[in-house]
């Protein structure tokens, strides 16, 4: 799939948060918005998610694309567990589905947090339910606003390994203020500004 942005404007008021903007991403890759805080990430992944309209320009690719996306908020169900908030995206309450979302969420979280409603765990461990759960989703494209907020180094890398495995063929989008979270995720850096 492609997704092509062209003249994507947004304002607040007399406020403008994305002006002309104009992309063209394909996937396979991961895209990473460098810009600093109040550029118009989150209102670009709004806009992609349908939850914001633009005020001018559009977007070509998006017809029959399922999108899953990690907010800079959790959004998880805080009194369900951590298998009970995968299992939810897809309908899958089988106990083939729940073994196989306890297999995807302990390559991230240790086994004794996964029978814990999730409002007893701790932040770390919540972004990592929310990030898996976006990954477990059926989706050809993924956003992911600040994914790595609150997670340790050694945590973000293994976090990022995940991602990599599970979005060979998706298109992902992400916004990060790290340098590094791009090298890692061998990712290409992108720009809102108009072309």
């Amino acid at each position: 799939m492609e997704l092509i942005i062209r003249n994507l404007s947004k304002s607040y008021g007399d406020l403008e948060v994305l002006t002309n903007v104009n992309l063209r991403l394909q996937a396979g890759n991961i895209y990473c918005l460098m810009e600093p805080s109040g550029s118009g990430k989150t209102t670009l992944f709004r806009i992609i998610l349908g939850l914001s309209k633009a005020d001018s320009g559009c977007m070509e690719g998006l017809n029959g694309i399922k999108t899953a996306a990690v907010f800079q908020e959790n959004r998880l169900c805080e009194e369900f567990t951590p298998i009970d908030n995968l299992t939810m995206v897809t309908a899958g309450y089988s106990k083939e589905s729940r073994e196989k979302a306890k297999e995807a969420l302990l390559r991230l979280l240790p086994e004794e947090s996964l029978s814990r409603p999730v409002f007893t765990l701790s932040g770390g461990m919540k972004r990592r339910v929310a990030i898996a759960r976006a990954l477990w989703a059926t989706s050809d494209m993924l956003l992911m606003d600040e994914p790595f907020t609150g997670l340790d180094q050694d945590t973000k890398r293994t976090v990022i390994r995940r991602i990599m495995e599970c979005t060979k063929n998706k298109l992902v989008i992400l916004s990060t203020h790290q340098e590094e979270d791009v090298r890692l995720l061998h990712g290409i850096p992108i720009k809102l500004g108009p072309v």
